[in-house]
């Protein structure tokens, strides 16, 4: 971890970490984050690829980890963070990447990629394919516990998280989005509430791999991720109005116990290859007993995967 560097680069009005191993004269790989996650969670990857003759930025997004929150986080968008992704390439002077996102990451490159299509060797995503604008209208079908209705409720999910330190919310969002089944609360429970304060952490992330994330979340605060992704899931402003295709060389790589898997249609778009209408040039691996978490369960099997997939795809 100690040959991973920690830069800052000032862009549309915000001071931006950016973490990164690499010589600059290497082939780029931005990692993109997800939820509750930072530039951390790409800790094994950055220095795989990094080894294997690659340049591995990770930056945080506004209002995320060591980055500068914004001054209206309520308005935060993923048009500002497609916008983030690629005023930072510019000012760190790359001109084309390979973009691997995870979660909710994934919809933050597909959509620089659908937007600057000439500057993407290819991408990866993890735990989250090709999202079409619409398509978590279905999850609305899910009952009022359903996680994602909560925390898109202003003000329910904040005061559920007010009764925590940062820490354990990441640990009990790290525990949730670690099984095979969509957190849903009951009516009078809230969210933080499923989980039994007993319950370890997965074998996987230690207590110190929690500490990094619950120190820069109590810094960061939950307010912007809370407005992106959740709130922010029904604006399509951030798509293209046309040309909703993908051309660049994709991978896709699933936990066969990702609790998307349950999402209504989720497994029957990716499985019916409705998915390549948007992505044509898309490989789909699926990990058995994999989570949501799948590159921090499983590192070596991921990392192969990536580098199998770059080397493959490197000019």
């Amino acid at each position: 971890m100690d040959q991973i560097k920690h830069t800052y680069v000032h862009v549309n009005g915000l001071k931006l970490h950016v973490a990164e191993i690499g010589s600059d004269s290497l082939p780029v790989v931005i990692f993109l984050h997800g939820f509750p996650e930072i530039w951390y969670t790409w800790r094994h990857q950055m220095i795989a690829v990094a080894n294997a003759g690659f340049r591995a930025i990770a930056p945080d997004y506004r209002g995320y980890g060591l980055s500068d929150i914004p001054a209206e986080p309520e308005k935060a968008s993923f048009t500002d963070l497609v916008k983030d992704t690629a005023s930072i390439l510019d000012s760190l002077a790359i001109s084309k990447v390979f973009v691997i996102g995870k979660d909710f990451g994934s919809m933050v490159g597909y959509t620089f990629a659908l937007f600057f299509p000439e500057r993407v060797a290819g991408i990866a995503t993890l735990g989250m394919p090709f999202m079409p604008p619409g398509s978590f209208e279905d999850s609305l079908a899910l009952p009022e516990g359903f996680y994602m209705r909560r925390w898109q409720e202003v003000g329910r999910a904040e005061a559920d998280f007010a009764r925590f330190d940062a820490k354990t919310i990441v640990r009990n969002v790290y525990i949730l989005f670690s099984k095979s089944e969509i957190p849903i609360a009951n009516e009078n429970q809230e969210i933080m509430d499923l989980v039994d304060p007993s319950t370890p952490l997965p074998s996987w992330f230690t207590e110190d791999d929690l500490a990094v994330y619950g120190d820069l979340y109590q810094k960061s605060g939950f307010q912007t991720p809370l407005q992106v992704p959740y709130r922010s899931l029904a604006d399509t402003s951030a798509y293209p109005k046309q040309g909703l295709k993908v051309e660049a060389p994709a991978l896709l790589i699933m936990g066969e116990e990702d609790y998307l898997f349950k999402f209504p249609g989720m497994e029957g778009y990716l499985k019916s290859g409705e998915v390549k209408k948007y992505v044509p040039n898309l490989e789909i691996v699926y990990l058995p007993k994999g989570c949501h978490f799948v590159h921090e369960q499983f590192p070596d099997q991921v990392n192969q995967l990536i580098l199998g997939y770059l080397n493959g795809n490197k000019n």
